[in-house]
């Protein structure tokens, strides 16, 4: 009796603690390895402007538009709306209905209850921009906004002064995303280290500057890729990574699924010499995967105009950044730095920009003699350590900050080398971008070589940088010339039209003429993908596309 007790035990207990043969084990969460190229400065929409914090805000925070992801040319669609806006009054309102299951992530802010986005949110995110204690970056998008008004919980209308042809390309940047106002008011100053949107993702954890996960936020609204629904991912893991050596190397022993822009100091670990960019064969039979992009970028190194040495719109300080401009060696720049991967800047524009002419000619090309000829005429003189001084007679000694990377390094030697070649002398200082790029906006560097990556795929988005009124933002070389600010404010309300491209032109050649800019490339990106990740497609315009990625086992 004992016995068959025992063994019917036995048998229940093998019963209860094996699975059936048909059930499954839970799947291994998705998990795309990236990696930022900076560290971020802080998470908040409407203060952050470098591209590491908006790759970050692009995917927790939702703006009213996104672009389609595979639409090229590029097109705009309704993200947090039930449909495109509706436009009337001859382009000067517009209505926007919102979809009705937009939810923030939850936050103590929000005292346990599920918060709904509403128009009041939108309302009072873009208000936010003008809030003069923030100095937002992106106070320029809402310039020529007359009204914002929610008109009930669901219905937005905007009213503009006069009609611009770009205004919705504006809506669809992330510092147009909607936060709540719970959320500012609780954390205050400290807003940009709490951030809490709508999003495909929320944050994990988040070490500053090093490492920060995202995780897929599974109360986004209904949307759906290729039949699947938003997003793919169970979570991003994002570690910064500021030396070009350590992301290379990183990708090839399979730490990042995709590595964009392949870094041109390091073009012969992964490319063959072809002329056209070519994945070295070994790399290939991996099943690693190579896409040149041209990037929407632009490179150029600014001088500061308010700077006492070198700014200024005389003739001598002219004629000083001229030099400087003439001293630029592009071919080498290009061959030797680059690898072939840029193409060289002649105006802001890079091409596949609205307004981009392909036969505009720059008057500024590499010409170190005329350079020298330029800086005697206006007495900058050689002294005999062969470095020029000013025309009163005082030493003469640029400042450049730089990156402080190995790329940074090598960007010094060459600027070094070509300005040696015309008498000038450069010291360089380094640090971390997000720190020159804090000091630039308060005019305390001298000059600094940066790019611009486009927030929408209109000329708008490069003459701005060199608009008066937007010194001290995004106008780093603090440029104020009335000529230039005028046919500015004149093509703001134009679109893309000829006569518009006349104005361009016009600009272009009034920045060839003082030089606050030396314009240097526009990169073609060298992109590289691991077998095992799918959906990958580079967007001109949006920093990510991580809401759309997927894994698959390897």
């Amino acid at each position: 009796m004992l016995k068959s007790y025992a063994a019917a035990l036995l048998a229940l207990v093998v019963t209860v603690g094996a699975a059936p043969a048909s059930a499954q084990a839970p799947a291994a969460p998705k998990v795309l390895h990236a990696f930022l190229s900076t560290g971020e400065t802080g998470l908040d929409p409407a203060v952050a402007s470098d591209v590491a914090s908006l790759s970050l805000l692009e995917n927790l925070f939702d703006p009213l538009l996104r672009y389609d992801y595979l639409a090229r040319p590029v097109k705009l669609q309704p993200n947090t709306l039930s449909a495109m806006p509706a436009v009337t009054d001859g382009g000067l309102t517009y209505t926007f209905q919102l979809r009705q299951d937009i939810y923030f992530t939850p936050d103590p802010a929000f005292k346990g209850a599920r918060r709904q986005a509403t128009a009041q949110d939108y309302v009072y995110s873009f208000k936010r921009l003008n809030d003069p204690a923030l100095k937002s970056p992106w106070t320029y998008l809402f310039e020529g906004v007359a009204e914002i008004q929610a008109v009930d919980k669901f219905t937005l209308r905007i009213r503009l002064k006069a009609a611009d042809p770009n205004f919705l390309f504006y809506l669809a940047i992330p510092a147009t995303g909607a936060v709540a106002r719970e959320v500012v008011e609780a954390y205050g100053t400290q807003v940009g280290n709490h951030p809490v949107g709508t999003g495909p993702f929320k944050m994990g954890t988040w070490k500053h500057s090093d490492q920060i996960s995202l995780l897929a936020n599974r109360e986004f609204r209904s949307m759906e890729f290729q039949g699947k629904r938003l997003p793919l991912l169970d979570r991003i893991d994002i570690k910064i990574m500021e030396e070009y050596q350590s992301r290379m190397l990183g990708f090839l022993n399979g730490e990042f699924d995709f590595l964009e822009q392949v870094p041109e100091s390091m073009k012969e670990m992964v490319l063959t010499d072809d002329p056209r960019p070519t994945l070295k064969p070994e790399l290939a039979r991996k099943g690693m995967v190579l896409t040149p992009f041209p990037v929407l970028q632009t490179y150029y190194m600014w001088m500061n105009m308010d700077d006492p040495l070198i700014g200024g719109y005389g003739k001598e300080k002219l004629a000083l950044r001229r030099a400087i401009a003439l001293g630029y060696n592009s071919v080498e720049d290009i061959t030797q730095m680059k690898k072939g991967l840029a193409l060289p800047a002649v105006t802001p524009l890079p091409p596949n920009v609205l307004g981009y002419d392909p036969a505009y000619r720059s008057p500024v090309a590499y010409d170190p003699a005329l350079a020298n000829a330029l800086l005697d005429r206006y007495g900058y003189r050689k002294g005999a350590d062969g470095f020029r001084t000013q025309p009163d007679g005082k030493p003469l000694t640029l400042v450049m900050h730089s990156e402080s990377s190995t790329v940074g390094r090598l960007r010094d030697e060459l600027w070094r080398k070509n300005l040696s070649a015309i008498g000038l002398k450069v010291v360089f200082k380094s640090d971390k971008k997000t720190e020159i790029i804090k000091a630039s906006r308060l005019g305390s560097v001298m000059m600094f070589e940066t790019n611009w990556v486009a927030d929408f795929p209109d000329g708008d988005n490069f003459y701005q940088l060199l608009y008066g009124p937007n010194s001290g933002r995004a106008n780093y070389a603090r440029f104020n010339l009335p000529a230039y600010n005028q046919r500015y404010e004149q093509t703001r309300t134009m679109a893309d039209s000829p006569q518009r491209t006349v104005l361009y032109n016009e600009m272009a050649q009034i920045i060839h003429a003082y030089t606050p800019w030396v314009l240097l490339t526009h990169p073609i990106s060298a992109d590289l993908q691991q077998p095992w990740l799918k959906n990958y497609v580079r967007h001109p315009v949006e920093f990510t596309n991580w809401r759309y990625l997927d894994v698959v086992a390897h």
